[in-house]
């Protein structure tokens, strides 16, 4: 049987899975909402209860989605969804949290996010997250796509500090946040949550991972998720609607790297030697 799933800390103290489950692309063809559904609920099965989601993906029906696969097993789920920089106002975030909760059929969302940086000033979607805070219809909040600029800018906000993660694009092609952004972070002991931890599929023909992964006995996927998993205070979701795949996922959970294995990894796919621009998908 596996173990469970390892957790890092928020920094309020709760205790979430490193490892969890995107939903970026799902909701798209309705043809497929059964099958996105049953792969979220064994996600779930598998230990994977951190279900990260957004307004903006298909329009909002990911988010039906995932309403649908946590129907009667809420309180074993992790939700994660984000708003919108275009409706980061003040009002209109309160508004888009109502209505992702709608669409999602519950009352709590655990961490809301604010999707990327817009035009509105930081003070005023900070002051909506802290009233939805205050009203229980979310738990926790934090931003995605912030750079080591905004991030700076944001401590200094009122109520800034109450920041909960960031959620970034990390993986082994993309590791300029390594130089100063995950470094910042870590100080602050706000965890980073790497989204496209596998680079949607495009790295896993590598042959140093192919190399690796037989080693372990594993797949290139696996390998590559666990190397995101070893960095401290990283949370990973990758996303996947295929059992296969979400085993393969699953595992990595468990796979710990020699050092000898991350050596390889390093020259294979070099670390920053100086700042990078943090980059988006």
């Amino acid at each position: 049987m596996a173990a469970d799933i390892p957790v890092t800390s928020l920094p309020s103290g709760e205790k979430i899975p490193v490892l969890g489950q995107g939903t970026w692309f799902m909701g798209e063809d309705k043809r497929r909402f059964d099958e996105e559904v049953d792969a979220l609920r064994l996600g779930i099965d598998l230990g994977m209860t951190l279900i990260d989601t957004a307004e903006m993906y298909a329009d909002g029906r990911a988010e039906m989605v995932v309403g649908e696969a946590i129907k009667r097993r809420r309180d074993a789920v992790f939700l994660v969804s984000k708003v919108l920089p275009s409706n980061a106002s003040r009002r209109e975030t309160i508004q888009a949290c109502e209505n992702s909760l709608r669409r999602m059929k519950c009352e709590t969302i655990d961490l809301y996010l604010l999707h990327w940086r817009g035009g509105y000033p930081l003070q005023e979607t900070v002051a909506a997250f802290e009233d939805l805070r205050q009203a229980g219809k979310i738990r926790n909040w934090g931003v995605s796509n912030f750079d080591i600029d905004d991030m700076d800018e944001l401590a200094h906000v009122v109520d800034g500090q109450q920041i909960a993660t960031n959620q970034i694009l990390y993986n082994l092609t993309r590791r300029g946040p390594e130089f100063d952004l995950m470094p910042w972070c870590r100080e602050r002991a706000i965890p980073v949550m790497a989204y496209s931890p596998i680079e949607q599929g495009r790295l896993l023909g590598n042959k140093v991972l192919a190399e690796i992964a037989k080693e372990c006995g594993s797949t290139p996927a696996s390998v590559a998720l666990a190397w995101v998993l070893s960095h401290e205070g990283v949370i990973a979701i990758p996303k996947s609607s295929d059992p296969v795949h979400l085993r393969e996922n699953r595992q990595a959970a468990d796979l710990k790297l020699p050092v000898e294995q991350l050596l390889s990894l390093d020259r294979a796919f070099p670390a920053p030697r100086r700042k990078v621009p943090l980059e988006m998908l």
